[in-house]
């Protein structure tokens, strides 16, 4: 890790080319990474795994299990960190949620995972999508742990009620780098904007919700700053915490500054914990999903949320709830479908 960080404007010949011996990826090498391989391409879905060329797909697909990416595969932002296209992106697929919620229950998860491209050019940047998705599953497969990784809507907080609304079980959005480096590794986002979305993820269902982040380290970040990250992190409600190695995608991507050895991955969860995360995954190749079923919430907050839905008719959002006057609420709507169609 690095005494001192690079200039805002990288100089790419910081990138160290070299991969060490511990950035080792295993190949597939039994049927069942085939068979989801298989299953995803029969129901037409989009992983994070392939779209951000994830260093684990290919022991995750062959555990039989994948993080699914929702609203399509182009992304409104451009991150100086991920693999995931820039580009205009396809009106939203309306049988997507079912898709979605089959797929979980052919490979039988206990625990899935749903994130999305930013969709900056939606109203509410793919909230109600989210809402859907997660409602579907919760019918198809009864039981399941639901873990949303979400973009930061804008900080519009009605889009993010539509998220809560669905009642996830883990709510996570990344910071994914310290505050001083945020320009430039995420230029459409902000470092206080995402904690900022992170505490009122907890607020807005009173704390029955785990609430998660993650890091990515190697981009020339100091131990002294990664350490204040986490404390902001704990002082928004974070509880579970992720952090791994920043491997570039391409040339034209963020160099890699440093490979953080696995020692001092090690040493960083321990000062974590330390500090008072109730779950740390901390190593070269983890990544936000990764191995995410060894976190399992609380026994209380996953009752609480299903006595909460018992309790409730529809997880629909209804203008009222927002703040909206009952006499704009129809123009509200209309505008909402309008906008998610187009």
């Amino acid at each position: 890790m690095s005494c001192a960080g690079p200039r805002m404007k990288m100089d790419p010949t910081l990138h160290t080319d070299k991969k060490p011996s511990w950035i080792k990826v295993r190949l597939p090498n039994n049927p069942v990474f085939w068979d989801t391989k298989s299953m995803i391409k029969d129901l037409n879905l989009v992983t994070v795994c392939e779209e951000a060329q994830c260093p684990n797909r290919w022991e995750c697909w062959g555990q039989g299990t994948a993080t699914f990416m929702i609203a399509g595969e182009k992304c409104t932002r451009a991150c100086g960190f991920c693999a995931v296209k820039t580009a205009r992106p396809d009106q939203l697929e309306a049988d997507e949620p079912q898709r979605v919620a089959e797929a979980t229950r052919r490979m039988k998860l206990k625990h899935v995972v749903i994130t999305a491209v930013a969709r900056d050019d939606l109203k509410d940047g793919g909230a109600e999508h989210f809402n859907k998705v997660i409602t579907e599953i919760r019918a198809t497969n009864p039981g399941i742990i639901i873990e949303v990784l979400v973009p930061d809507f804008n900080d519009r907080d009605w889009a993010l009620q539509m998220v809560m609304d669905a009642r996830p079980h883990i709510f996570n959005h990344n910071l994914e780098t310290v505050e001083r480096l945020t320009p430039l590794v995420r230029s459409r986002a902000k470092y206080w904007r995402s904690l900022a979305v992170l505490k009122k993820a907890g607020d807005m269902v009173g704390g029955k919700v785990a609430v998660k982040s993650g890091l990515m380290l190697g981009l020339g970040e100091t131990q002294q700053e990664v350490e204040k990250s986490m404390d902001d992190l704990l002082d928004h409600n974070v509880t579970v915490l992720t952090m791994g190695q920043y491997l570039r995608p391409t040339p034209r991507h963020l160099p890699v500054v440093d490979y953080i050895t696995p020692e001092k991955f090690d040493e960083l969860k321990e000062i974590a914990l330390a500090k008072g995360f109730r779950h740390v995954a901390s190593g070269p190749l983890v990544r936000s999903s990764y191995h995410a079923a060894d976190f399992r919430p609380e026994l209380d907050v996953l009752d609480d949320i299903e006595a909460d839905l018992r309790g409730t008719t529809e997880l629909e959002v209804k203008p009222s709830d927002l703040g909206i006057p009952a006499a704009k609420a129809d123009v509200f709507q209309e505008s909402l479908n309008q906008e998610n169609a187009e």
